[in-house]
């Protein structure tokens, strides 16, 4: 039995894996330059909108108004 024989076969079995994946990786940050932009969304610079607190309430109030009149004409419309 020779162990040292056999570590170094899966050794070599490993390193050509690496090799494989490594290459795919590679491949794949190759398609990400290409395209111009960061698979992760993180890295590239997008940053999340924020809206201030009167934004929001005016755009809830728009929206009530906007929902009132669809169920008054809703009622409507039964009657």
């Amino acid at each position: 039995m020779n162990l040292v024989g056999a570590i170094k076969r899966e050794k070599q079995k490993l390193e050509i894996q690496v090799r494989k994946l490594q290459h795919q990786l590679d491949s794949i940050r190759a398609a990400e330059r290409a395209l111009g932009r960061s698979i992760d969304g993180a890295s590239n610079g997008i940053k999340k909108r924020v809206l201030s607190s009167a934004a929001r309430q005016k755009i809830s109030r728009a929206a009530k108004r906007r929902w009132a009149k669809v169920r008054a004409a809703a009622a409507k419309s039964v009657n």
